[in-house]
Order: structure tokens, then sequence, then C-alpha cells
């Protein structure tokens, strides 16, 4: 029990002295974590309306793969990646195995599904109270998409605060293809396995600490996001309906 209390007690010494160490894991992975979630958002928003609105042919078998890849395991992920980028693989020229860069293409192939699949059943919902008001408005399938994920940009922010969430706790496929590299691919996740094996507890509580407090603040600006999404709709009601704002930003 003594142990335990000073393992915890130096642990939130390092954070509030700020450990450097410390503070390059924290940093490296907030950037791997989030520059991942930019390139998810220009991908899994586009994809994720377009699959709502558009009707094609083998649309349900799209819809049935991604809602497969919302269950696709990390490690196989990194595997996948780890394959294409390595020495033998189709990628291995360009030399990003075990580099910051190709943590940021696994945690995107893994967040991507999380952000279309999402993001296709809120613009679904949207689609089916606003649809028949916009096409007789004049607005195709394509307008009709990028207004509703203007109209649904509040559901959209809580789904990817929800993604960044995923992303930075993310450890099997970062493990994998950045190869834990002291001060050049170790983030949090691969920090806290790798110093709890080697029983620097301490510093594997702190990154646990911070960790936790980050998830924890990620979740209060999610149900932050809902309770303004759900007072700004309740004013709208009051107003105008969400169509007649999304007909009134497509004929500005």
């Amino acid at each position: 029990m003594n142990a335990f209390v000073e393992s915890v007690r130096t642990a939130v010494s390092l954070i509030v002295q700020a450990d450097a160490q410390l503070l390059r894991v924290v940093g490296l992975s907030l950037g791997i974590s989030g520059t991942a979630c930019a390139l998810a958002a220009a991908v899994g928003l586009a994809g994720g309306a377009a699959l709502a609105v558009l009707r094609f042919p083998g649309r349900r078998g799209v819809l049935v793969l991604l809602n497969t890849l919302l269950a696709l395991p990390s490690v196989v992920v990194g595997l996948v990646v780890y394959l294409l980028l390595s020495r033998s693989g189709p990628l291995g020229a360009w030399g990003l195995l075990f580099t910051p860069t190709a943590m940021v293409i696994a945690q995107t192939v893994l967040v991507v599904p999380v952000v279309a699949a999402l993001t296709r059943e809120a613009i679904a919902d949207s689609w089916k109270q606003h649809g028949e008001q916009l096409r007789s408005l004049g607005a195709g399938r394509w307008t009709s998409g990028a207004l509703l994920l203007w109209d649904e940009r509040l559901a959209l922010l809580t789904v990817m605060l929800a993604a960044f969430g995923r992303a930075i706790s993310e450890v099997g496929a970062v493990m994998i293809v950045g190869g834990n590299i002291d001060g050049h691919t170790r983030v949090m996740t691969t920090a806290i396995a790798l110093e709890t094996s080697k029983g620097d507890l301490p510093l594997a509580l702190a990154l646990g600490m911070v960790l936790l407090g980050v998830v924890l603040l990620l979740n209060v600006l999610i149900a932050l996001v809902r309770a303004w999404s759900t007072r700004s709709h309740g004013t709208a009601q009051g107003g105008a309906s969400d169509g007649s704002r999304a007909a009134g930003a497509m004929h500005g």
C-alpha cells in the first residue's frame, strides 16, 4: 500500500513539475491523434454524407462493410499498415515505417469508419426530415448533403471529439507501426505499457492520469456540445425550422 501511495505521489509530482519526458510524450500523442482526426474528417464526413443521401448499386454492401470496419481490431489495422509500409511492401520505398507518419496513417485508417458511420447516421436522420423540402427547392443530392453537413455541425463536432478519444487511447496499431521508439514514436499508451513492464510505475501512472484527463475533458466537451445543440434546435423550432435555415443557406 505504501508503494502504491508513493507511486501516486511521484506521478502527481511529475505532472505538477511538467516533467520534460512526460510533456514530450503527451505532445507527440496529441499531435499524431489530432492529425489523424483531421485527415479522417476530410474522408469520413464527406463519405458519411454521401452514403446518407445517395442511392447507388452496392450501397447496402458498402454499409455492411462500414459497420464491419467499426469492430476491426486495432492490431489488425496495425498489421495491414505494417505490411504496406515494410521494405517488401508496396509503399516500402517511402521509408515511413517506425515514424510518426506511419502512426498517423494507422490511426486515420482506424478512425475513418467511426467518423463515416456516425456521420451517415446523423445526416440520414436529417435527410428524412428535410429531404423533401430541399428537393422541392431544387437542391440536388450533393448540394443537400453539403447543406445538411453544415446544419448538423454541432452533432458532427461530437462525432469528431469521440473519434479523437478513440485515436488517442489506441495502443495496438501505433505500437506495431511506430515501434515505440523513445523520443521519436513513443506516445502515451505505448509508453504506459513499456514503463509498466520496466517497473517505472510513477511515470506510467502520470501518463495514465494525463490520458484519463484528456478522455474526461473530451467527454465533458461532448456533453456541452450536445446540450448546446439541443438548446439551439429548440430555439430554431420556436422561430424557423431547420429546413428553412438550410433553404436560406442555399439561396444565400
